[in-house]
């Protein structure tokens, strides 16, 4: 039996895999409503362990607008809330469903899960990385501006685990990315080791007017993530890396910007900025759903 499609991180795929996930996710977009239903008959289980909206939603149209269906999976709704292991829980779906989604805090859960899942296992989001989003941003970039190749993105703020997938996705796709972070909050030495030696141009700086220097994507995102302690401390950090209307005025002047959301305005990024004429946050919610069509589809063989 050949070994399932996970599809867990951007750093275990080639550019070529990835993009054809894009290229999949686009075509589902341009004839969606139109187009065959190739997961006829397939179910995908989601399992959420965090609260959601954007990744609940999105997933649960693309299956069926691919013509699966969907088990929804809460903790209060599952044996893990009671001790059952992730592994036994792996067993026990492969048995029942064809592909499992998973919205975790811990990495060694999504780890644990495809290890035992005889099912492709899709990572909806860990405390480590959010690459489902990293998908959908790509393809938002490349709808407004062309191949992502060679530009320059800057982030602004905590290095969190959206910031870890930029990085992966920096390698993979072939962009320069500036990493502007308070030093408490700047990504791990190994994150960056591994960037450089597969040759990414990532760049990690304190100011985030240096970051954004002819930038042709500005990126930030909340500041305090589910369940994240410390709020003022972090608040008090991250307050010069709020993106206002002078911040993007320092990137190119057809610089885009993106907000994973949920965004909290007026902390990392004002109103001005988030619905003023350079945001295509909502086309980067929309595409959420088209991305996650080419991952599952791709998955699903």
């Amino acid at each position: 039996m050949a070994a399932p499609r996970h599809f867990l991180d951007l750093d275990r795929f080639d550019r070529s895999t990835l993009r054809r996930m894009l290229d999949l996710a686009a075509a589902f977009k341009r004839d969606v409503g139109r187009h065959e239903r190739p997961l006829a008959g397939r179910t995908l289980a989601m399992i959420f362990e965090k609260p959601s909206t954007r990744t609940r939603v999105s997933f649960e149209v693309a299956m069926r607008q691919l013509g699966g269906d969907v088990v929804v999976l809460t903790d209060a709704e599952s044996q893990l809330n009671r001790g059952e292991s992730m592994a036994d829980t792996a067993r026990v779906l492969s048995r029942y469903v064809d592909a499992i989604m998973i919205r975790t805090s811990k990495p060694g859960k999504l780890v644990e899960l495809a290890m035992h899942a005889s099912v492709p296992v899709i990572n909806g989001l860990t405390d480590e990385s959010h690459p489902c989003q990293l998908m959908a941003d790509v393809m938002t970039f490349e709808e407004h501006r062309g191949s992502i190749a060679g530009r320059l993105v800057a982030w602004s703020g905590d290095a969190n685990n959206v910031a870890r997938s930029w990085v992966q996705a920096a390698v993979r796709f072939g962009f320069r990315l500036n990493l502007a972070c308070p030093a408490p909050l700047q990504p791990s030495n190994g994150l960056l080791e591994w960037a450089h030696r597969e040759g990414g141009e990532v760049t990690v700086m304190a100011s985030p007017e240096a970051a954004v220097a002819d930038a042709d994507l500005v990126v930030t995102d909340t500041w305090v993530s589910m369940g994240t302690r410390e709020a003022e401390t972090r608040h008090n950090l991250l307050a010069p890396y709020r993106v206002d209307e002078a911040l993007m005025a320092r990137a190119r002047p057809d610089a885009l910007f993106m907000h994973c959301l949920p965004a909290h305005r007026g902390q990392e990024v004002t109103d001005a900025v988030i619905d003023g004429p350079q945001s295509v946050v909502w086309d980067e919610a929309e595409n959420r759903l088209h991305a996650q069509k080419g991952i599952l589809a791709w998955c699903l063989g």
